[in-house]
Order: C-alpha cells, then sequence, then structure tokens
C-alpha cells in the first residue's frame, strides 16, 4: 500500500477544539462545517448515536463539496460526534444553565462513560469507514457552588454534558480510564488507524 501525506483533511465541523486537533497532525487541512440535522431516534445505543451522527456530518459535507464544482476536489472528510452517558441517559449540550447545572449535579462524584465516534469519507471515490471510542471518567464530588462557579464561566454551554476537559473543566476530573482525546471530541490514535486504510499517514 503506497501511503501518501498529500490529501487534504477536510473537518465537518465548526468546532474549535476539533480544528486545533486537525491543525496539530501538520497535514493540509480545510474547514467545512456540517449543517446536518443531529436529531437522532430513541433507543439506540450510544455507539451507534455517535457513529450515525458522525457519518452524517460527513456525509452533508460530501454532498455539498460534489456540488460544488469549484471547490475542493480531493481530500478526506472527517465528521465526529461526542455524548456522555451516565447510567444509560444520553447527556448532550445543556440547553440552558439550567440543564447544565442538572448534568453537572448528576455527574459529580461518579463515573460516567464518553463516546467519540469519526466518520471519514474519500472525497473522490466515496469510500468511507466509521467507528468509535468509549473513555470512562470519575468526576470530583463538588458543592452546588462550585458548579454554579463553572457554569458562570459559560464553558459548558457548547459541551456535551456541560464540561470541556481540556479547559477549566479538567479541574473538576478526578481521573479518566482510556484516550483523553475521546473526552476532548476527537480521538486521535483512531483517526490516525482510520486516515491509513485511505493511505494517508500523519508521518
Amino acid at each position: 500500500m503506497s501511503i501518501t501525506t498529500t490529501k487534504t483533511l477536510i473537518l465537518a465541523s465548526s468546532s474549535p477544539r476539533r480544528q486545533e486537533l486537525i491543525r496539530s497532525l501538520q497535514l493540509p487541512y480545510q474547514i467545512i462545517a456540517s449543517d446536518a440535522d443531529e436529531t437522532i431516534e430513541a433507543g439506540l445505543a450510544p455507539e451507534h448515536i455517535v457513529e450515525r451522527l458522525s457519518g452524517r456530518k460527513a456525509s452533508a459535507v460530501y454532498e455539498r463539496c460534489k456540488a460544488d464544482r469549484s471547490g475542493v476536489r480531493d481530500g478526506i472528510i472527517i465528521g465526529s460526534d461526542t455524548i456522555v452517558v451516565l447510567n444509560g441517559e444520553t447527556l448532550g449540550k445543556p440547553k440552558d444553565e439550567e440543564d447544565a447545572f442538572r448534568m453537572l449535579k448528576s455527574l459529580q462524584g461518579r463515573e460516567h462513560h464518553v463516546y467519540s465516534g469519526v466518520a471519514c469519507i474519500d472525497l473522490q471515490t466515496g469510500e468511507r469507514h466509521v467507528d468509535h471510542q468509549r473513555t470512562s471518567v470519575w468526576m470530583k464530588a463538588l458543592t452546588d457552588e462550585r458548579i454554579r462557579r463553572y457554569i458562570a464561566t459559560g464553558e459548558p454551554k457548547d459541551k456535551a454534558g456541560a464540561y470541556g476537559i481540556q479547559g477549566l473543566g479538567a479541574t473538576l476530573v478526578e481521573r479518566i480510564e482510556g484516550d483523553y482525546f475521546t473526552v476532548v471530541g476527537l480521538p486521535m490514535s483512531l483517526l490516525s488507524d482510520m486516515l491509513e486504510r485511505f493511505s494517508v499517514a500523519v508521518f
């Protein structure tokens, strides 16, 4: 199998965290935010949720690129989705501050699981691969006052589970078991393995 580093990585996300991680790979990249519908039917297992939404985001950008004849012609589209799961309940992004408080109150002092899905589509051939990773996270016991202070920073509002482990939320986490970048929102080791299926090497 021949290996290349010349294909452009097309990140189907407006997330600053995912953009920073893609940039760290030091490969050509482009950002095309996905406008895919993120509603999902009830009853799906967490791994199926993140894989389906990741695939939907990547597919939306794939279709847009195919329709835009003046746009990028070659590359690997990358979609990703992350959810937090506590005792079978899926926690997405909080609707408001009270929803963020409810989530953090339920997570404090307990173990939960973070799932991140990754979908890759070759823009030229349409070949696609989808996978996911899961990481266990233990959050410290927190007082209501500390939870409110954290919410007041604004960090929880666009984060699954209402916290960001790469920001101030790191101070709330006691330990993790698994891949750190799964919790951030883009499992880098998994992504690099998936890119190799398209003959794209990080180094």
